[in-house]
């Protein structure tokens, strides 16, 4: 499986962006049991640098891209990304990558256009717990890398209220339903995002992060 390349330069090979967005213990030590040894960074300066970027977040919408502008690093994620960086944005950190969300009025990093909405609270079944907490199977539209080898039948863990609505339906590459259907993975050129935690998603979210750390 080939993923984009990395930016060049001589850079840090993988950077988890620290922004005080939480959750990056935990990703960093998934990414350890893959033999992958990322350097965690909230310098404008190693983000750009980065062979690839792992952007984990929970929490709030603007007050999540608040702490990425007051360090610099919304302008160092988007430059990652214009240079071929390849970005994976986790959970809130991929809400962060689109345009904006219904939770706030803040911009995001608008590296996939679409906006975030809050999950539906009636579907056809009835009424829908919200937040939606707990695991849930992604179907995959079409192929990716990203998806590579991954099981039809593999369940990931999710806690969130939120999710995104891309305005291209090419970038979406997996749906998960809560109720209704909402969109559980995306993919524009180099910038990926998973609304799951793949760290906290067993031997799943390991698979789908090796595919993603592969050669990085």
């Amino acid at each position: 499986m080939t993923m984009p390349d990395g930016a060049a330069g001589g850079g840090v090979a993988s950077v988890v962006v620290a922004a005080g967005l939480g959750n990056i213990g935990s990703v960093v030590n998934m990414c350890r049991r893959l033999n992958v040894h990322p350097t965690v960074s909230d310098d404008p300066d190693l983000v750009r640098g980065a062979g690839r970027l792992l952007l984990p977040g929970v929490g709030a919408f603007d007050v999540s891209m608040a702490a990425l502008v007051e360090r610099g690093l919304d302008d160092a994620i988007r430059e990652a990304a214009a240079a071929g960086t390849p970005i994976l944005g986790i959970c809130l950190g991929m809400q962060l990558l689109f345009d904006a969300s219904e939770e706030g009025t803040s911009e995001g990093l608008g590296l996939i256009p679409g906006t975030v909405r809050r999950l539906a609270e009636v579907s056809p079944h009835g009424p829908v717990s919200i937040p939606h907490m707990g695991w849930s199977r992604m179907e995959a539209h079409g192929t990716h890398p990203l998806l590579d080898g991954l099981d039809e039948d593999a369940r990931y863990y999710f806690v969130h209220s939120y999710a995104a609505v891309p305005r291209d339906e090419r970038h979406v590459i997996g749906s998960s339903i809560h109720g209704s259907p909402f969109v559980s993975a995306v993919a524009r050129d180099n910038v990926l995002g998973v609304q799951f935690h793949p760290e906290k998603s067993h031997r799943y979210g390991k698979a789908l992060l090796a595919n993603y750390l592969k050669d990085g």
